[in-house]
């Protein structure tokens, strides 16, 4: 199935971000561009193809997303998307697939940090529930269109992960 626009895709399609640790040079967006969008016009789930499509934003979260109607992401299917960006990540020297570490706004600036490093930011009081975080753990395009991906920490699971208040 061929590649279609990313903003062509429904709100109910499934949606899978990948963080790069750091932004990507012009050269590097380029090449992990060009393979998506191979690996995306030959992805298929059980032989059947899948309609999706990608979008860079920031010049280091890459969304993937498929359209469900017609034919759903496998098992098999959401484990080559993985590999492929595993491979991507080998490639260009750059952490793509780990979920693990929180990524929030300073300023202007984005910034990675692990998640006791955000807690020790969060204790001393430099990040707080209305500082501004990229949810990745979204699964829904709806829920990134709706606002829910770069929102304040009070509203995504950075708020009972690290703003607990009494009461």
């Amino acid at each position: 199935m061929p590649q279609v626009r990313f903003d062509a895709l429904p709100e109910d399609a499934r949606v899978w971000i990948f963080a790069a640790e750091r932004a990507l040079a012009p050269a590097e967006k380029q090449r992990l561009l060009a393979h998506v969008d191979g690996f995306i016009g030959q992805w298929a789930a059980h032989d059947m193809p899948l309609t999706a499509g990608r979008e860079l934003r920031y010049d280091r979260f890459l969304f993937v997303a498929v359209d469900q109607r017609l034919a759903g992401p496998s098992g098999c299917s959401i484990d080559a998307l993985v590999r492929q960006m595993q491979r991507l990540e080998q490639e260009l020297g750059v952490e793509l697939v780990n979920h693990a570490p929180v990524v929030f706004r300073a300023g202007d600036e984005i910034r990675r940090v692990r998640r006791d490093q955000f807690a020790a930011l969060a204790s001393s009081g430099e990040v707080g529930p209305e500082t501004t975080v990229f949810d990745n753990t979204l699964t829904r395009l709806g829920e990134v269109r709706a606002g829910r991906w770069e929102t304040p920490a009070a509203n995504a699971w950075h708020a009972r992960a690290f703003f607990r208040t009494a009461g």
